[in-house]
């Protein structure tokens, strides 16, 4: 086997493997969804609608004539973290798509099944991008093996509503602050695949909008005991990217960004953004908050090490720090929210 063949199987062996970082593949209740009801926001629903219908980024995710002049050579020890950060990407994108075909090809309900095959149209664009930048380093992800081997998690409908809302919303964010950054600091753009995250980061914010949509469209999604739900996705969401950003300090390093400062200005968007439709958000300003962070960040990293090590030792010391962990995100839980009352217009645009 040669080495481009062995890292493939690397790439795509990472891509299938789960675990609390990494992007997993959702299935949900196709007969709840099919009886989504959109007409008491008809008029945004039709406006969003049309965006999609008008697919303004149809030609974006293609190369240009300079892109290959772009890419610089980089260190073994960066190498490794940008494909990380690649392979994680490619997944997390095509199990997006994988969701929203699925969902496409099991419903009867036209307004479902339309945007359903748009933001599926649009996720396979983004995977397929970054998996020929993969390519590129001869590491690209089988996709379509993905989709068969990887296992399904099944979340309810309104789980999804709110941790997809979440994770397109972060997306933009992620997206949007690097490009202003590296649009202002250009000698820290390593690659030319970041030129491509201005119009990128608008089809995150659209999805995004689909779901806040359909829960305005369904109130009772908002209240009560719901209420906790969104603060367990919330948490989970935000403390998920700050323990993996965490684990990338090179990519940072080289990006020109302080790891920590830009995931919690990434995280300070987001909430801001979140505000639109959910009736609360974390207290990002409280100190409580980004020290249970850092610790849920230093646990991860020893657990890599001790999963490193292995034998008994290792799995004893897993174990134990499986336990801080749990013990960390409850006490990040117990922290205060702020309340607020959502806006009439859900509908935003993205914050340039």
């Amino acid at each position: 086997m040669t080495t481009t063949d062995t890292r493939h199987n690397d790439s795509t062996t990472k891509a299938r493997t789960e675990s609390l970082l990494t992007p997993r593949f959702y299935t949900t209740d196709m007969e709840a969804m099919d009886r989504l009801d959109m007409d008491p926001i008809r008029g945004e629903w039709e406006a969003l609608m049309n965006e999609f219908r008008d697919d303004s980024n149809q030609n974006h995710f293609k190369r240009d004539e300079d892109f290959d002049k772009e890419v610089k050579k980089l260190s073994p020890e960066l190498e490794q973290e940008f494909l990380d950060f690649l392979v994680s990407s490619a997944t997390s994108e095509y199990s997006g798509h994988v969701l929203y075909a699925d969902i496409k090809k099991a419903v009867k309900n036209e307004d479902v099944r339309e945007v359903m095959g748009y933001m599926a149209r649009d996720e396979s664009r983004h995977a397929g991008f970054i998996n020929q930048t993969l390519n590129d380093f001869g590491v690209p992800v089988n996709l379509g093996f993905l989709r068969k081997a990887k296992k399904y998690k099944y979340f309810k409908p309104k789980y999804i509503m709110y941790s997809v809302y979440l994770s397109e919303k972060i997306g933009y964010a992620r997206y949007i602050t690097i490009y202003r950054h590296l649009e202002r600091n250009p000698e820290f753009r390593f690659h030319p695949m970041f030129r491509w995250f201005e119009q990128w980061c608008n089809d995150e914010f659209r999805h995004g909008e689909v779901f806040a949509l359909m829960m305005k469209a369904n109130p009772h999604l908002l209240r009560g005991l719901n209420v906790y739900w969104i603060r367990f996705f919330l948490l989970a969401v935000y403390a998920t990217m700050y323990v993996r950003d965490h684990t990338r300090p090179e990519l940072h390093q080289a990006l020109g960004f302080d790891p920590t400062e830009y995931d919690m200005k990434v995280l300070k968007l987001t909430s801001e953004i979140s505000k639109q439709i959910f009736p609360i958000t974390l207290d990002l300003d409280n100190p409580k908050f980004k020290a249970n962070l850092d610790r849920l960040a230093r646990i991860n990293i020893a657990t890599v090490e001790a999963k490193r090590r292995g034998g008994l030792v290792g799995l004893v010391k897993r174990a134990g720090l499986g336990i801080a962990a749990v013990a960390v995100f409850t006490r990040l839980y117990a922290l205060p929210v702020e309340h607020h009352k959502t806006p009439e217009n859900v509908r935003l645009a993205p914050t340039w």
